[in-house]
């Protein structure tokens, strides 16, 4: 009888510790390292990138523009302030992207401009005979645009350009924009009412056409007093609306790369993870 008496009080302890305890939150940080040394630099320039896939925009001059932004207030590193590069052009002149009337990539050229394309009336490769017109640009797949990613290679180029502006890190890269459709069963939710009035809200399963846009964007990142690559990171994001939405779409481009900013960001910058600790009081 005492053993029962003794975990009854017991448990009346408990519970009467239980029910004064209060709960309070405290905010937490966690630091996170930047993915990429840039200690060593001053300054950065967002230069340009091998940009195709969309005519609606120009997604070499937009993506330089909004990184500068974004540097500009949430890195310490100076950002220069220069005229964004035609990468394509570029990579034409340096030999190896020829593409023809088809926009179909049939060159061999060399860093040196020494192409040896086919020479059946098509762009020879780093001739620059026949630059890409916008069309021929805004039809440029994701495996066309790699036909013109050895100026990443060039080592020579990216020093000559460092050394323009002061040996900064260099970022540059692919961005390939281009419309999507996909069909198939999505989830909505439907309003029902009962025979008293209430309501209810269902899922319900049905089949529809969806448009939308997909961004793959390669962030490089290049130091300038070498021309050496330091750091790639690799990208894909997917928007769909339904297809009476008429969104444009430059909106849906500034909504995709809304989602890839923090990475990018984190790529150089410290940064932080907030959160909420429950603590007993």
């Amino acid at each position: 009888m005492t053993a029962f008496w003794k975990a009854t009080g017991s448990a009346l302890l408990l519970l009467t510790a239980t029910a004064c305890t209060s709960y309070f939150e405290v905010p937490i940080e966690t630091p996170l390292q930047p993915k990429l040394d840039v200690s060593r630099f001053q300054r950065i320039l967002v230069a340009g990138f091998l940009a195709g896939g969309s005519e609606d925009v120009d997604t070499n001059l937009e993506t330089a523009r909004l990184l500068r932004s974004q540097l500009r207030s949430e890195s310490r590193l100076e950002v220069i302030d220069a005229e964004v590069l035609d990468l394509l052009a570029v990579a034409e002149m340096e030999g190896g992207g020829a593409f023809d009337a088809d926009g179909n990539g049939n060159g061999d050229g060399d860093f040196n401009g020494n192409g040896n394309g086919n020479g059946d009336g098509d762009a020879q490769g780093g001739a620059g005979d026949l630059p890409l017109s916008d069309e021929e640009r805004a039809d440029l797949s994701e495996e066309d645009l790699e036909t013109f990613e050895h100026i990443f290679a060039n080592v020579s180029y990216w020093r000559q350009l460092g050394e323009e502006h002061q040996n900064p890190l260099i970022v540059t890269g692919t961005v390939h924009f281009t419309p999507h459709q996909r069909s198939g069963m999505v989830t909505r939710e439907r309003e029902i009412y009962d025979e008293f009035g209430r309501r209810r809200v269902v899922p319900v399963r049905t089949y529809r056409d969806r448009a939308g846009f997909v961004l793959s964007p390669t962030f490089i990142f290049i130091d300038g007093s070498t021309g050496v690559t330091l750091y790639t990171e690799r990208h894909r994001e997917e928007v769909l609306y339904d297809s009476t939405q008429n969104t444009p779409a430059l909106s849906s481009y500034f909504e995709l790369m809304d989602r890839l900013l923090p990475s990018f960001l984190g790529a150089l910058a410290d940064q932080s993870i907030r959160g909420m600790r429950i603590m007993l009081k």
